[in-house]
């Protein structure tokens, strides 16, 4: 059965008829014919989202009945109702979750339709959910919407507790709090302890603008705490130059070493003299005196000042820890001191040795202070890797990489079976139709209890789906490394090849940087606001799809795998081009940035390309480099059946004037 065309007259008209039909028409558990109900759903699915169900009224008889019977109905039921839940009624959201709630988007549903009802003051409908699905869940807005209704409903012996524990928190709450914290001071229920608490907490969390609204509630003195607090975040300089003698206090310390952290980060010499100044004036404590000398003699390494190393062996014992030893390494190595190196490697415990990183740099200072039977030892053990440091000890060898393929062993009935689980098809689904980033969701709730050999299998099954992020990560949960054709796959070859031709690198770079950057997830976005295949910010794709006469529609174009990789490369390019073809610093670029790769150049000597990359400042972008060479070289060995060593893509690192002309 079907629901009559009626949607055309209007939206209420058609609520109306779909409410008469909806109990004989919700869809049954599998599809009659995916694949036209798969590409039924993508016509119509975004426009339904926006909250308009003409499109499916427009579909005819038959085409409706099959959109109803297909996997994803329920989606797209789920979508138009959390666009319309302002308009339908009450009863046509209690039916679908009531034959759906399980599902994903049902649940989503559920909470937007409570946040609807909290939002809207319907509170006794908002209660009966809050207490039956969310109650003791932590979410800020749903609590403080429940303690409204509380207020509304008179109950008030329950609110005092729960609103001060949402209170008390370091950061703005939301803005549902509000109406429940003005209850607590029109009672009485806030005083200066709760208030000198949360203020605590603010400072705490370094949220000095939040503290010094709380200081008004208290007194003045805590409002000037606050506004020195502010002083010292954004003049750390000034802050320490004109410290107060007479304010010997614990917050005052604590603001001091503030500052002095804070300024470390622009210019660890600066902070140093800063702190060797106060230092002696006021009665830090021991765990404070520790802190701030580890760290600005951290960030004297990282920002390759001249005198770093001796400032990382003149830290007291207590303040020695492996971050210290590693720092104390990489200057080592970065001035070529291999005994010292050798020293450094020593002094650190026994895990932190085992690292390959270390075991390699071991192996070479051995090399370079004439112990040349041990450290050929090392690096002969080293070559077993399929690792960075395994192709780089190759290297040293003169040895063939250990490029070694097993393919993943799989029943097809097992397959069979993981494919016909309900939360395996439509995870599925999700992913063929474009709804990837709800599809990964599924996908991983449904593999999350599966057994080790199941999950074996799901890796197989999503590389053969085209499911290249999911393939990777479940086969790397499990440790199964040999099967490189799941872990690193070759997805949009041809767009590859022919958008890196255009910008004159190789396809492998590229494919080493997409698979870096998203595993070969189109619509992934980073926390810093990168997207797509290559992690594009939007304001650099704009830029480069101008060079390049690219239209450009912001998110549409991002995650758009042709237009992505077109842009990607094409900026890939740049990089390279802006560094002489310096593969190694154009890597580093794409991911932290030229200037900042600017500022890391030697400033005289040329260095070695890999103590190079052993120092750069950022841990994200020292890894995010080896990854990227590594897998460029294992893309490469896949595409053209030849291993290409590593070292011949580590020329020597440039000073700066002339990286710039050989750029030119």
């Amino acid at each position: 059965m079907h629901c009559k065309d009626s949607n055309r007259h209007g939206l209420r008209h058609f609520v109306g008829a779909v409410l008469a039909c909806l109990a004989a028409w919700c869809g049954p558990a599998h599809a009659d014919d995916p694949a036209t109900g798969r590409e039924l759903f993508q016509r119509v699915y975004e426009t339904v989202e926006r909250g308009d169900w003409s499109p499916v009224g427009d579909l005819s008889a038959r085409e409706r009945q099959t959109l109803g019977n297909y996997l994803l109905w329920p989606d797209l039921r789920a979508a138009w109702l959390r666009a319309n839940l302002g308009s339908v009624p009450a009863a046509d959201i209690d039916a679908f979750l009531a034959r759906h709630g399980t599902l994903r988007p049902a649940r989503e549903l559920r909470y937007r339709y409570a946040l609807h009802l909290g939002r809207g003051a319907e509170f006794a409908a908002f209660q009966d959910l809050y207490e039956q699905f969310y109650q003791g869940s932590g979410v800020a807005t749903l609590d403080c919407l429940s303690l409204q209704a509380e207020i509304a409903a008179g109950r008030h012996a329950r609110i005092p507790g729960r609103a001060i524990e949402l209170w008390l928190v370091g950061r703005s709450q939301v803005s549902e709090c509000d109406p429940v914290f003005d209850y607590l001071r029109e009672n009485d229920l806030l005083g200066p302890v709760e208030y000198r608490k949360r203020f605590a907490l603010a400072i705490e969390a370094r949220e000095f603008r939040l503290a010094r609204w709380l200081g008004r509630s208290i007194d003045q003195a805590h409002v000037d705490a606050a506004a020195r607090w502010m002083q010292a975040q954004s003049d750390p300089q000034g802050f320490l130059a004109r410290h107060e003698r007479g304010s010997d206090s614990d917050t005052y310390r604590a603001q001091l070493a503030y500052a002095a952290e804070r300024l470390t980060y622009r210019d660890p010499l600066a902070a140093l003299r800063g702190w060797e100044t106060i230092e002696p004036q006021y009665g830090f404590a021991g765990e404070q005196r520790l802190r701030i000398r580890r760290h600005i003699a951290l960030w004297a390494a990282r920002d390759n000042l001249a005198d770093a190393y001796r400032l990382l062996e003149d830290l007291p014992d207590a303040a020695q820890n492996t971050e210290v030893l590693r720092w104390r390494a990489r200057t080592s190595l970065r001035e070529r001191n291999w005994q010292r190196l050798l020293a450094d490697i020593g002094a650190m415990g026994a895990a932190e040795r085992e690292r390959e990183e270390w075991r390699y740099w071991h192996a070479v200072a051995l090399q370079r202070t004439g112990h040349a039977a041990a450290a050929e030892a090392a690096f002969e053990t080293l070559a077993t890797e399929r690792s960075y440091y395994g192709f780089l000890a190759a290297d040293e060898l003169g040895a063939p990489y250990a490029l070694g393929h097993e393919s993943l062993a799989a029943s097809d009935a097992a397959l069979a079976a993981l494919e016909n689980k309900p939360g395996f098809a439509r995870a599925r689904e999700l992913f063929l139709v474009g709804l990837e980033g709800r599809g990964r969701s599924e996908w991983d709730a449904a593999v999350r209890n599966l057994a080790d050999d199941e999950k074996m299998h799901a890796a197989v099954l999503a590389h053969r789906w085209g499911w290249h992020s999911r393939a990777i990560a479940v086969a790397s949960s499990l440790g199964a490394y040999d099967d490189l054709a799941i872990r690193y796959p070759l997805p949009w070859q041809e767009l590859f090849e022919t958008a890196s031709t255009a910008a004159s690198i190789d396809p492998t770079w590229a494919y080493g940087v997409a698979r870096s950057e998203s595993l070969f997830m189109r619509d992934v976005r980073s926390r810093a606001g990168a997207i797509g295949l290559m992690q594009l910010m939007p304001t650099t794709g704009k830029r480069v799809a101008r060079q390049l006469s690219l239209p450009y529609q912001g998110l549409g174009t991002l995650t758009d795998p042709a237009a992505n990789i077109r842009l990607g490369t094409s900026y890939l390019g740049q990089m390279a081009e802006r560094f002489g073809g310096n593969r190694v610093l154009a890597t580093a670029a794409y991911n932290a940035g030229p200037q900042r790769v600017e500022e890391w150049l030697p400033r005289h000597e040329p260095e070695d390309a890999r103590a190079w990359i052993e120092n750069i400042p950022f841990n994200e972008t020292r890894g995010y480099v080896k990854r990227v060479l590594t897998a460029e070289t294992i893309f490469h060995w896949r595409m053209t059946g030849n291993a290409r060593r590593l070292s011949d893509a580590l020329p020597p690192i440039v000073a700066a004037p002339a990286v710039r002309l050989a750029a030119r």
